[in-house]
Formats: structure tokens, C-alpha cells, sequence
């Protein structure tokens, strides 16, 4: 594999669950385990310039030859928890949404027609022997989508500004069971006040994936790279998620007016980080 820059590949987020040991089956659990207690494991920047370094072959590789043995490993009132990359899967996942969005044109010039049907055919012959597969890391770049911050309270925000060569932090970190009901009633009010759109349907599409976890799971939604592309100032700020909530109670309690204020935040400060992604 291509040597990989130590520069900071930066602008993804991400949405990760943590499940517990005992979610796993042997002999996934014992590798987990080991894998735990394994020193210096490797960061999410890690994972990310991986990914990235596949793409410089010509042709590129956009989806690794063999799955990760990789995790990111917390504990969690002395119960270790584990989220595998699975960045095979992600890899094939990426490559239909890519699909989806780009022109045929820019695809085609990215990855030629032919390692696309390559990765096509041996996603499927995957499926047919993996069909409950799903992956533990949602990725999205140059934004949090809205639903997201559905999972998480205000309250449970850490920020951290860094310091020298150590970038800033801003992430949240959840209960599967605190997810879950806010998930729940965020939709109950969401389909009562509101015609179906894009942030209900993503919201149910998040809350089905995470029926799939564990119930002693932690949710975590890290702004990961993104943090270097907003202003220190703007990111000490950013209380998307208490907008969110407050957005969805008032609308709850039939207060429009509030509704559209709490709305009007989102969109601005969200509209400024779009507005650096053009910019680059």
C-alpha cells in the first residue's frame, strides 16, 4: 500500500455505535477483546487516510481487498465497548451513493466503469453469504446531518478549543436507549405537525439502524474533520443540537414562530459551512 501522509485529512463526520463485548459471537468477540488491550490503536484520521491512500493506484482501489480488523475501542462504567470499521462494507456503500450523486462523467473520470462493476459484482456475491450485515460508522462529509443531532442532548456536548498540534474537538456521546426514545418521539411529533420530507425520512431510516445494536450500546456523533474547516469561534458556538430539540418541542407545543427561529439558526450556521465547501 502507498505510503500515507501524516497531513490531516480533514471535513468528515461521523455517527459511530459502540457495542459491548458480549454483543459479538465467537470468535469475533475474543479478537475484540485482545484486540482491546492492544496498545497505540489507531485514530479515526487513521482509518480515514487508509481509505484515501487506496484511491492513488492507478487504477484506484475503492474498495479494500480484505475487512478491517480494525475498532475503536471505549469503556463504559468499566464495560469495554467496541465499534468496528468494516470499512470493506463502507467501502461498497460509499461506491452506490457515489453513484447516486455524481454525474456519469465525473464518475467515470474518478473510478472507469470497469473497477466500479468489479466492486458491484463481488459486493453481491458478499450479500448472499452476509445478508444481516450492517455497518457500526455512518460517514458524512462537509455537514452533521440534521437527523443526527436528534440522537443527542445539548447536555451531553464536550467541546475542547486544542492546543499546539492537538485539533479541536466537538462531539456527543449517547445511551442506545437515550437514542432511541428521542428518536421515537421526535417522529411522533415530526408526522403530527409536519408533511413527510427528507428530515423524517432520514430520521426513520437512523432509528432503524439503531434497532439493529445492542440495547447497552453508546451512540457517538463526532464532528470529527469538519472541525477544521469552521472557525474556532464559530465551532465553541455550535449548539446544533439544543436547536434542534428546541425546533422539534416547540413544534410539539404548536409554536411555529419558535419553530422557524430554531430552524433559522440551523440553516445559517449551516450554510456557512456549505459556503467554505464551495470556497475550496
Amino acid at each position: 500500500m502507498p505510503k500515507v501522509s501524516s497531513v490531516v485529512v480533514p471535513y468528515a463526520t461521523y455517527l459511530r455505535v459502540y457495542e459491548p463485548l458480549a454483543a459479538f459471537p465467537e470468535p469475533e468477540r475474543d479478537h475484540w477483546t485482545r484486540y482491546a488491550r492492544r496498545p497505540g490503536r489507531p485514530s479515526y484520521q487513521d482509518e480515514l487516510r487508509r481509505s484515501l491512500a487506496d484511491l492513488l493506484p492507478t487504477p484506484p482501489i475503492p474498495v479494500p481487498v480484505k475487512e478491517s480488523g480494525d475498532a475503536f475501542v471505549l469503556e463504559v462504567d468499566g464495560v469495554v465497548c467496541v465499534c468496528p470499521w468494516r470499512t470493506r462494507l463502507r467501502g461498497w456503500q460509499a461506491l452506490q451513493e457515489l453513484s447516486e450523486e455524481l454525474p456519469k462523467t465525473v464518475l467515470d473520470a474518478m473510478l472507469p466503469p470497469v473497477v466500479r462493476r468489479q466492486a458491484t459484482v463481488d459486493y453481491e456475491r458478499w450479500l448472499v453469504r452476509n445478508p444481516d450485515s450492517r455497518p457500526w460508522i455512518r460517514t458524512a462529509t462537509w455537514q452533521v446531518p440534521l437527523n443526527w443531532f436528534v440522537l443527542v442532548s445539548d447536555a451531553e456536548r464536550r467541546y475542547e478549543k486544542g492546543t499546539g498540534e492537538i485539533p479541536p474537538m466537538l462531539r456527543y456521546r449517547t445511551p442506545m436507549v437515550q437514542a432511541r426514545r428521542r428518536v421515537a418521539r421526535a417522529l411522533r411529533t415530526l408526522r403530527d405537525t409536519i408533511e413527510e420530507g427528507p428530515l423524517t425520512d432520514g430520521l426513520t431510516d437512523v432509528g432503524r439502524w439503531l434497532e439493529e445494536f445492542h440495547p447497552r450500546s453508546l451512540v457517538e456523533l463526532d464532528y470529527g474533520g469538519l472541525v477544521h474547516a469552521v472557525p474556532a469561534g464559530d465551532l465553541e458556538d455550535d449548539h446544533s443540537a439544543a436547536d434542534v430539540a428546541a425546533g422539534i418541542e416547540a413544534l410539539r407545543q404548536g409554536d411555529g414562530a419558535a419553530a422557524g427561529e430554531a430552524y433559522g439558526r440551523l440553516v445559517e450556521r449551516w450554510r456557512a459551512v456549505r459556503d467554505r465547501r464551495s470556497a475550496n
